[in-house]
C-alpha cells in the first residue's frame, strides 16, 4: 500500500512563497505519476500539477503556470510543490496523489492520496 504524507503548509501573505513536500513510502511499479491537487471550501478538488517519477517531465494547470513548480527527488522519495507569488485564491487544502496515468487532471485517475495540508494566503 502506497502511503503519502504531505507537509509544509501554513499561513503566508499574498506575494509570498511556500514549499510543500510529499513523502512517498512503499511506492510500487504501478505508481509513476505524482500530482498535487487542491480543494477550497465549497469547491471541487482541482488539479494543480503532476510529475513523471522516472523522467521528471512536468504538467501544470493553466492557472499555476509560471508561479508553481513541481519536482521530485527520487533518492528521498519525495515530491515537492514550490509555490511563489501566492494569491488569496490559492487558499485551499493541498493534496498529494499518486497514479499511473500521465497528463490527466481527473482525480479519479489517481489511486493513492495523502491527508492534505492547509495553505492559507492572506491579503
Amino acid at each position: 500500500q502506497v502511503q503519502l504524507v504531505e507537509s509544509g503548509g501554513g499561513l503566508v501573505q499574498a506575494g509570498g512563497s511556500l514549499r510543500l513536500s510529499c513523502a512517498v513510502s512503499r511506492r510500487t511499479f504501478t505508481v509513476y505519476v505524482m500530482a498535487w491537487f487542491r480543494q477550497a471550501p465549497g469547491n471541487e478538488r482541482e488539479f494543480v500539477a503532476s510529475v513523471n517519477w522516472s523522467g521528471g517531465s512536468t504538467y501544470y494547470a493553466d492557472f499555476v503556470k509560471g508561479r508553481f513548480t513541481i519536482s521530485r527527488d527520487r533518492a528521498k522519495n519525495t515530491v515537492y510543490l514550490q509555490m511563489n507569488s501566492l494569491k488569496p485564491e490559492d487558499t485551499a487544502v493541498y493534496y498529494c496523489a499518486a497514479g499511473s496515468t500521465w497528463r490527466t487532471e481527473r482525480d479519479y485517475d489517481y489511486n493513492y492520496w495523502g491527508q492534505g495540508t492547509q495553505v492559507t494566503v492572506s491579503s
